[in-house]
């Protein structure tokens, strides 16, 4: 199906004013049905597209295919860590490339289901979006303290932590969850246990730490508000309605399962530091992709405000490459060098990515692909434009 768009531009000839319509066309895929055009179809180099497209499976991540073997070597260093969640081992690379909602390039198994770490982080991001939109927090910056009335937001420094703070990973949240410690998940190169442990904490929203237990605590607070599991609503008001696959998964941990309203359900993880997170195929992952793009605008019907994905994919204060959960190739550590600064992403341990271009209609995922090769294989990519 496709919808509209159209911009009246303005041209002044031979002393008359003349309205010029111009169109542009965006292909939403229905359901098990993707249509594909060629390179050529938009005038994109066809061989330069290739070299990158090979340039992305000769640069497999190197990190071993069983994934619960990769996160506890790529982990290692964490006290205490410990693999609560399913894993699964992952296939060769894959991904796919959309221009205006069309496949112009795809290798590898795109409906292979794996596991795909941070890039949840975006999903949960979406689930607080959500909620924005239907008033269940009425705004980001309140005190999450406000809206769970248990432990988790006691004490001084815990009660000053805002909804925002939580999505750009600045609160600086301080505790245990489902037996993660924050102090223990990434911890500095320096010190000890003791040093960690008793470190000065930082005010909420000034100091950026990439910490999946304290996203993890986000998921249960968001789990807390809803009264419903997460992968159920993510489902029912985004998933379905782009026509996903019914064969992605979102898993927590054996030991976060609560009970709200006496049904008892778990609170799923943002990510596969620990295990679970979000099992999802890559033609799944373009769908997602694909409503970012269009604003959050499905065949003519508004999935997700606008208005909460141009806060989420703004700068924040602690760093200015992240937003709500979405990475942002701005100037900075994370910078793309030689690549547009208006894009954003989603980014996921082993070379997992949602990349998004807004101004040409561009969706780009990639499946294991060496992430210190991200930036080279976009970089071609763009030459192809």
């Amino acid at each position: 199906m496709k919808v509209r768009y159209t911009s009246f531009f303005l041209l002044f000839l031979f002393g008359s004013l003349t309205h010029v319509l111009v169109s542009q066309e965006l292909y939403f895929p229905e359901r098990g049905n993707w249509q594909e055009k060629t390179p050529v179809d938009y005038k994109i180099n066809t061989q330069k597209l290739e070299e990158a497209v090979q340039f992305a499976i000769d640069n497999e991540y190197s990190g071993a295919k069983d994934l619960r073997q990769a996160i506890i070597k790529g982990f290692e260093r964490e006290p205490y860590h410990k693999i609560l969640g399913p894993t699964k081992k992952r296939g060769a690379p894959a991904g796919l490339i959309l221009k205006d909602g069309y496949i112009i390039a795809k290798w590898g198994d795109v409906k292979r289901v794996d596991m795909t770490f941070s890039v949840t982080k975006s999903y949960l991001s979406t689930i607080a979006g959500l909620a924005l939109d239907q008033s269940l927090i009425q705004n980001v910056d309140d005190f999450t303290y406000d809206y769970i009335w248990d432990h988790t937001f006691d004490g001084d420094h815990n009660k000053k932590i805002t909804w925002r703070h939580l999505l750009t990973q600045s609160s600086d949240w301080s505790g245990q969850l489902w037996g993660g410690y924050d102090w223990a998940d990434r911890p500095p190169r320096e010190g000890g246990i003791d040093d960690w442990k008793l470190r000065k904490l930082n005010q909420p929203g000034t100091v950026f730490e990439y910490n999946d237990v304290r996203v993890n605590v986000l998921s249960y607070a968001l789990l807390n508000i809803w009264r419903k599991p997460l992968p159920q609503l993510l489902k029912e008001k985004v998933m379905d309605p782009i026509g996903a696959s019914t064969t992605w998964r979102w898993f927590g941990y054996e030991n976060s399962w609560v009970t709200i309203d006496g049904i008892k359900m778990q609170s799923v993880s943002g990510g596969g530091h620990s295990g679970g997170g979000l099992f999802i195929n890559t033609l799944d992952h373009a769908r997602f992709g694909l409503l970012f793009l269009n604003n959050g605008n499905w065949q003519g019907k508004q999935l997700l405000s606008k208005e909460w994905i141009l806060e989420a994919t703004k700068p924040s204060q602690a760093n200015p490459n992240y937003g709500f959960m979405w990475w942002l190739n701005k100037k900075g550590s994370r910078h793309w060098d030689g690549l547009p600064e208006h894009l954003f992403y989603a980014a996921g341990f082993g070379g997992n990515f949602i990349i998004i271009d807004q101004k040409q209609n561009l969706v780009i995922v990639t499946r294991w692909l060496d992430p210190k090769m991200i930036d080279e294989f976009m970089n071609k990519v763009y030459s192809a434009l």
